[in-house]
């Protein structure tokens, strides 16, 4: 086997938000590995590194809960959760494109394919993925408790606050509401103690 990796990109799963990002670029530095670009889902190397190196680099993101992916099939996984990601970054407002068409533009395999593959690797469907991604990004926006939950809906793309309310409800077991009261609790008691 070589000891160099001949791959100028590297995968990397479980990588969700910026913080992952953030993350994933400071274990880079401290490993001084060169890396040219750090997104979601991928480190874009500057040149090959040792096979010595890409081994401690996974240990290290393995104890952040990160992963180095090596092959095919969790890549394409990996890049469907990055474009259902995506999708949910760009909702506001409604979108005139479907989830479906949106990954089938970017990741170039037919639908059919790609949710029947991201179900047997993940035991979900794609839109149950999706679906879960939009109540996290609700629960974050009631945490920060700047936005109406109009306004919430809005933002993530539910018809109506009715909808968003239904939906959360039905994944969290809470009302928007008693999720808002244990956060706030929380924080309190957090900062008493």
């Amino acid at each position: 086997m070589s000891n160099t990796h001949p791959k100028q990109k590297l995968y990397v799963k479980n990588m969700v938000c910026p913080r992952c990002i953030s993350s994933v670029k400071s274990i880079a530095a401290r490993l001084h590995i060169p890396a040219a670009s750090i997104t979601l889902g991928e480190i874009e190397l500057d040149h090959t590194v040792s096979d010595h190196k890409l081994n401690l680099l996974n240990e290290e993101l393995k104890q952040q809960g990160f992963e180095l992916i090596d092959n095919r099939i969790n890549r394409i996984v990996e890049e469907i959760k990055k474009r259902i990601l995506q999708y949910l970054a760009g909702l506001s407002g409604g979108k005139s494109l479907k989830l479906s068409a949106y990954i089938t533009q970017h990741v170039h395999y037919d639908y059919s394919y790609l949710s029947d593959l991201f179900s047997s690797v993940e035991g979900i469907t794609i839109e149950q993925f999706f679906i879960l991604q939009r109540i996290e990004k609700v629960k974050e926006l009631l945490v920060y408790d700047e936005m109406s939950l109009a306004g919430i809906a809005f933002e993530t793309g539910f018809s109506s606050t009715a909808h968003l309310s239904a939906q959360f409800k039905k994944i969290t077991g809470l009302t928007t509401s008693h999720f808002k009261k244990i956060k706030e609790s929380k924080r309190k008691s957090i900062g008493t103690a």
